[in-house]
């Protein structure tokens, strides 16, 4: 083999590797994010950070991707309450929100979701039965029994909710 000819081959070989197509996994579609490892999702299979280990339990805290998804959106309410067809559509998932409509909303329009419930009912607010403040529900801070909610300060300050949701809070065998 010749000088001239090995070169060649060396050069041949430097362009396989130059147009050697690279396989590169899609940004999480929620945060971004492309350094942290990224799953594709069961529900709506969109790419997103599998964090969901990070997650310490009780701390509330809303950095993990995947658990927000799974946790916060009709997306990942449908999937995991095994319903069947698009979660869009889904009149178990709506039933079951029935008694609090402003979270099926809040669920469906949040920036967990990749796509947004497109036409999202109306709901009545609610409000605290003891002060007639609006209670955000998806924000919490609030106490809630039967359909009585009550927010912090009220109950904070001695509101009995038992009372007004007509429950007797001890009792006698």
């Amino acid at each position: 083999m010749t000088r001239k000819n090995r070169k060649n081959m060396t050069n041949n070989k430097k362009l396989k590797k130059k147009t050697r197509p690279r396989m590169t996994m899609p940004a999480c579609g929620l945060c971004g994010k492309k350094k942290k490892p990224r799953e594709q999702i069961d529900c709506c299979h969109n790419w997103i950070c599998n964090d969901e280990n990070d997650y310490v339990l009780f701390s509330f805290a809303r950095n993990s991707c995947a658990r927000n998804h799974r946790r916060f959106t009709l997306c990942g309410y449908h999937r995991t309450e095994g319903h069947r067809g698009a979660w869009q559509t889904c009149k178990k998932c709506r039933a079951d929100f029935e008694h609090e409509l402003e979270m099926y909303v809040w669920y469906g329009t949040n920036e967990y979701n990749f796509e947004k419930l497109a036409t999202p009912p109306k709901f009545q607010r609610t409000h605290c039965a003891g002060c007639e403040k609006i209670i955000r529900l998806p924000d919490g801070g609030y106490t809630s029994l039967k359909d009585i909610y009550a927010c912090e300060e009220c109950m904070e300050s001695g509101f009995d909710i038992h009372a007004a949701a007509g429950v007797d809070p001890i009792k006698k065998v």
